[in-house]
């Protein structure tokens, strides 16, 4: 149970991790062309843009997210609260 647990805790963490640094790789490289990002279309534009934050654009891989994280903490509490056979 501890390893699924370690699993479920930390593998969605890096998967918001790869998917923030992905975006902000395109963010960086439209910056550095002289755009403007426009982060609801994602594309990168000549006039400047608002910024939204990632938490709205993507709610559902966010606190989808950070609750998988927290069900691997709860499972390795558990786990370490059981006694080995």
């Amino acid at each position: 149970m501890i390893r699924l647990g370690l699993l479920l805790l930390i593998l969605p963490l890096l998967v918001l991790m790869g998917v923030y640094f992905w975006e902000l790789n395109d963010v960086r490289s439209c910056q550095l062309d002289g755009g403007h990002w426009d982060y609801l279309a994602g594309v990168c534009r000549d006039s400047p843009q608002p910024f939204v934050p990632w938490v709205e654009r993507m709610p559902l891989l966010v606190n989808g997210g950070m609750l998988v994280s927290v069900l691997g903490l709860v499972l390795c509490m558990v786990g370490f609260y059981q006694k080995r056979r």
